[in-house]
């Protein structure tokens, strides 16, 4: 049996029912007005599988600027309709329209809520005529092998909350910015949110003067444990003496561990001047001039902190 040929099959036969449906049959835009005029909650609702698909819409929502949650018909006949305000949209998904749950509770939507939009695959189903707006739920045929469980159906039913999500995100102009107040922690909210002066080191900074020896330097880089020492004058930095730098130094015939460290050090240093720079910035200009340690300063060039690649990498910064 060529499981590889199968699963061929279902991806192009899932496609296609997505490719097949006819956004001008559906008032997206009478939909999303409705949506956006509203200063309730939209509230998606379904059993079953369209229960769980239902959550994904809802969670999607949320976290692209329109607030919203799940509850599951059961739970609202026994107590969850007090989360339902008048104010409040309703989302109903059934893909046979039919869900004994869902019509149970219809005439107390109708009687809470403000509007009600229904997703099925027959706009004359008893959940479809008691809405006011109707998303269909059109397939030829389901994509496991007995044409049963829900697979198409529910492929469809999910890309088109999605398409609803990104319409909404559209019309609020939803950005990137308002993303990573939605998402602080991960990689994108992490990627999005995170600036450099929320991970900078600031205290026990390797500091030292441009004109003492070299050994006396490398105790402080050791100390310090950055692989790097700073040159200041009057905390303005001067230079930057890196593990490299000190190797470099030792090749060198003159080689004295009694000379001043600035005749061994690199006198212009890569650094920053803007504390305010996204981490996720400051790790792509690390890699790009293949340092180890950002140096961050004031416009005038005062010393404010350092961060290094490993706090980067260890607060989960990673490049896209």
């Amino acid at each position: 049996m060529d499981f590889q040929e199968i699963a061929k099959e279902v991806l192009e036969l899932e496609a296609k029912e997505l490719l097949k449906v006819d956004t001008t049959k559906i008032d997206f835009q009478g939909i999303v007005e409705t949506i956006l005029n509203s200063s309730g909650k939209l509230i998606v609702m379904g059993v079953g599988k369209s229960g769980l698909i239902g959550q994904k819409i809802a969670a999607t929502l949320a976290s692209t600027g329109t607030p919203s949650f799940f509850i599951h018909p059961t739970e609202a006949m026994h107590g969850d309709l007090g989360m339902i305000e008048k104010k409040d949209i309703i989302l109903a998904i059934s893909y046979s329209g039919e869900s004994d749950e869902l019509i149970a509770i219809l005439p107390h939507l109708k009687r809470l809520s403000h509007k009600i939009i229904t997703m099925s695959k027959n706009p004359h189903s008893s959940l479809s005529k008691e809405g006011d707006f109707f998303i269909p739920i059109n397939i030829a045929k389901e994509a496991c092998p007995i044409n049963t469980a829900p697979t198409s159906s529910t492929t469809l039913t999910l890309a088109l909350g999605d398409a609803l999500a990104a319409c909404l995100m559209k019309a609020r102009n939803f950005t990137t910015h308002n993303f990573a107040s939605f998402h602080p922690g991960g990689s994108l909210g992490k990627k999005l949110f995170v600036k450099i002066k929320d991970l900078m080191q600031k205290e026990n900074l390797p500091i030292i003067s441009p004109e003492i020896p070299l050994k006396d330097a490398i105790i402080k880089m050791s100390e310090a444990r950055l692989g790097s020492a700073i040159l200041a004058q009057n905390n303005q930095l001067y230079g930057v003496l890196s593990d490299g730098d000190l190797r470099r130094a030792m090749m060198a015939k003159d080689f004295s561990l009694e000379s001043p460290v600035k005749s061994y050090a690199t006198l212009n240093p890569k650094f920053c001047d803007n504390e305010n720079m996204l981490a996720q910035q400051a790790l792509e200009f690390i890699e790009q001039n293949k340092i180890q340690l950002l140096i961050i300063t004031d416009s005038t060039k005062n010393i404010k902190g350092v961060v290094h690649l490993h706090t980067l990498i260890s607060a989960g910064i990673r490049n896209s």
